[in-house]
């Protein structure tokens, strides 16, 4: 079981999308603070943002945050978390990292600790989260991330979060198509990981691999090198901040919230 957890969340500025969405005004803060917010309202450990620049940090440390500065010409939030723990934490303390990314900023906090309880199964390496697909459209949208989890492991779970049973299942495969074919149910990944410390530090040294350069999907570096996924299945999936029509979407949902 992860006894020392931590809660980091990747942000920089050059997004090639939607650049400076870190620092994009959402219900009167930047959309960083509100990911912030819900990484400490899960209530399960430390929580730090890892930044690229000065902009996000002076932000997070005006909210009563923690920032950490990492190179800003890093590939990818992986390697941001893995820097800034290793600045964080040279003692090795933290046995398990939980990576929620940077513009999630509706998310719901109770989904946090669901995929950190993946890791109670000595067996698995990272846990993630996945929720049914009821969207027709989603299926073929290759924004839309899809992973295939082994029928047989979808179980109701002795894993538990807020006295709520989770169904878990093993990640077989991740992919922007609609897998598998054929009837039955299609599964949209939601891109929150909890890794083991050890599981981390291999990930991050591994080159990319052959299909996950293809899908263009981290994630299968993982699968490819033997790694076990485990995903717990969400109710909802949380909405990610990409582009000008969902950032737009955002702030009507939080400033909902607020009035």
């Amino acid at each position: 079981m992860a006894v020392n957890p931590i809660l980091l969340i990747p942000a920089r500025m050059n997004a090639t999308r939607l650049p400076g969405k870190p620092l994009a005004i959402i219900a009167g803060e930047p959309m960083i603070v509100h990911v912030w917010r819900r990484a400490m309202e899960a209530g399960i450990g430390e929580v730090a943002v890892a930044c690229d620049g000065e902009a996000i940090a002076e932000v997070i440390a005006k909210a009563g945050g923690r920032a950490v500065m990492t190179d800003p010409g890093l590939p990818s939030g992986s390697d941001r978390i893995w820097q800034a723990l290793k600045q964080l934490d040279p003692q090795q303390k933290h046995d398990a990292i939980v990576n929620l990314q940077g513009d999630m900023p509706a998310l719901n906090p109770s989904i946090i600790p669901q995929a950190l309880a993946l890791l109670d199964n000595p067996a698995v390496d990272i846990g993630t989260l996945a929720a049914l697909i009821t969207d027709e459209r989603e299926k073929g949208d290759p924004t839309v991330v899809k992973v295939v989890i082994s029928h047989e492991s979808i179980v109701d779970s002795k894993l538990t979060t807020n006295d709520c049973r989770l169904t878990t299942g093993r990640a077989l495969y991740f992919s922007r198509t609609a897998i598998p074919s054929g009837n039955g149910p299609l599964y949209h990944h939601i891109g929150l990981y909890a890794y083991r410390r050890p599981a981390l530090e291999k990930f991050v040294s591994l080159p990319p691999s052959p299909l996950e350069k293809r899908e263009k999907l981290e994630q299968l570096r993982a699968l490819e090198a033997g790694m076990r996924i485990d995903v717990a299945i969400a109710d909802t999936v949380p909405l990610g901040v990409d582009t000008p029509e969902t950032l737009e979407k955002a702030r009507e949902i939080l400033c909902h919230r607020t009035n």
